[in-house]
């Protein structure tokens, strides 16, 4: 007997709000979001706020009733909206300048509604089947070679995280079982520049190696990891009885976006059988540009790579891909299944490939902005961008009050003031001069230290930004140090 139709979900017997209530506001939140968009560069890059004041504004006690989706909504646009960083600002040129692009956002939208656990092939064929393909578009994107699989994890962090595991379990698999206490086993160390980002020392501490057991390695006076330091560090490292486990060798450094060199390091490690991890999260998409290839050769010899395209791939927050070159070596590193999540299909799971379980649909706003942009299109921005970087540094060197202080390889430019004041007071007046600029609203800036000196940096990274943006950092810029060189008598 056919079981009867379910009657329609008019929300009454869910709780959740009706299909046309949920049309209607899906229309005002599209209408808003395009508003926004359009509006964005109006608005001020850092809110007027101080700390505490959204938390006055907002109860302090969940509505004993469910209220109205309208009323909801007026309250983001009052509270939310006004109240945040705006990083879809056109000026803001802080940290690294990223974009969450329309089909992204599309993207995102579709994924919220569909709500899929990718964990296994069964609660998420599409999902999971789509990220596979979605990587390797990037793979071929940044001219990669065959043999490397990908899969998406929420930050590089996180990527780095899974990568060093992997690479734990590779050179010393009975830590899966016994852990790092058990058995004779001798400190295992990580090797990075002094200029690696910092998610290299959560991971050794996460991963129970020990903040202790990452060495920073010198840099060049190009910040970049110096290779003969590394085999020294290495060497040393060994005759004391330590383990060589990783090197992270960085393609975009956050201060200053230099790359390592990769090829060298990648020599060293195949040498020495240490693994190579690379860390592109932020400059990894412009190997997808012909002429600048060639300062990523080396990465193809490395065991794992990770690349964010919620940098410069204009796919919204978050989403970083990693890419190793032994799929069954990170299975066997991550790989836990329970009965209750057993499987008879012969295929790869994505909860096989790091510690996390639930995995959002992210490669879907991926996929959307991969074919959004084609290409060409993602070729033509990030080639922008890096135009853009060299028009700003090029005002910095004609200038005679600021002077450049790392090169730019990419599309962020590192730089600082020059102030008729001692040098102790040097650093003072630059954290100064980058308040003054914020303070104004129109763009903000970030900064970053160099050798023991303050330095400030733009980065260009939005879609929106165009000369018009960065000239408007610059007048402010160099209005606020003439102000700061007659109050200090420079």
């Amino acid at each position: 007997m056919k079981a009867p139709d379910p009657p329609p979900d008019d929300g009454r017997e869910t709780g959740d709000l009706p299909n046309e209530r949920l049309r209607s506001g899906m229309h005002r939140v599209a209408d808003r979001i395009a508003d926004y968009l359009d509006s964005v560069g109006e608005s001020r890059v850092v809110p007027r706020v101080e700390p505490g004041a959204l938390l006055e504004s907002l109860p302090e006690s969940p509505p004993r009733e469910g209220e109205d989706l309208d009323r909801i909504l007026d309250d983001y646009e009052r509270l939310i909206e006004p109240n945040v960083t705006h990083w879809n600002h056109p000026g803001f040129l802080a940290y690294f300048g990223i974009t969450g692009s329309a089909p992204g956002i599309l993207g995102e939208a579709l994924a919220a509604a569909l709500n899929v656990n990718a964990m296994l092939w069964r609660t998420g064929p599409a999902a999971v089947e789509l990220e596979e393909r979605v990587c390797d578009w990037v793979r071929q994107l940044v001219g990669l070679p065959l043999g490397f699989h990908g899969h998406i994890n929420d930050t590089a962090s996180t990527s780095t995280l899974v990568a060093l595991g992997a690479a734990r379990d590779a050179r010393r698999p009975e830590v899966r079982r016994l852990g790092l206490s058990g058995g004779e086993i001798p400190p295992l160390v990580v090797y990075a520049s002094d200029q690696a980002h910092s998610s290299v020392d959560k991971a050794a501490m996460a991963l129970g190696l020990g903040l202790q057991q990452v060495r920073r390695v010198a840099s060049d006076g190009a910040f970049r990891m110096r290779a003969d330091e590394l085999e020294e560090a290495i060497a040393v490292d060994r005759a004391a009885g330590r383990e060589p486990l990783a090197v992270v060798a960085t393609a975009g450094t956050t201060s200053t976006t230099s790359v390592d060199p990769l090829h060298e390091i990648a020599e060293i490690c195949g040498r020495e059988g240490i693994w190579l991890h690379v860390d592109a999260a932020y400059a990894g998409p412009a190997a997808c540009l012909p002429e600048r290839r060639e300062m990523f050769r080396g990465w193809e010899r490395a065991d794992s790579i990770v690349l964010n395209p919620h940098k410069w791939l204009f796919t919204p927050i978050d989403c970083s891909l990693l890419f190793v070159r032994d799929l069954e070596g990170l299975k066997r590193a991550w790989s836990v299944i329970p009965a209750y999540l057993a499987s008879e299909e012969s295929v790869t799971n994505p909860m096989d490939l790091g510690f996390q379980l639930g995995r959002r649909f992210r490669s879907l706003k991926l996929w959307m902005v991969l074919r959004g942009f084609g290409v060409s299109g993602v070729q033509d921005r990030i080639r922008e961008h890096c135009r853009l970087a060299n028009e700003f540094a090029s005002w910095v060197d004609e200038h005679p009050t600021f002077e450049r202080v790392a090169p730019v390889p990419f599309s962020v430019v590192c730089f600082r003031a020059r102030f008729g004041a001692p040098e102790e007071r040097q650093n003072e007046l630059q954290r100064r001069l980058l308040e003054m600029v914020n303070v104004a609203g129109p763009v903000f800036l970030s900064g970053t230290e160099l050798n023991g000196r303050f330095t400030l940096r733009v980065a260009v990274g939005n879609l929106r930004t165009r000369e018009a943006h960065l000239r408007t950092a610059w007048d402010l810029l160099v209005e606020s140090a003439r102000r700061l060189n007659e109050e200090v008598g420079g």
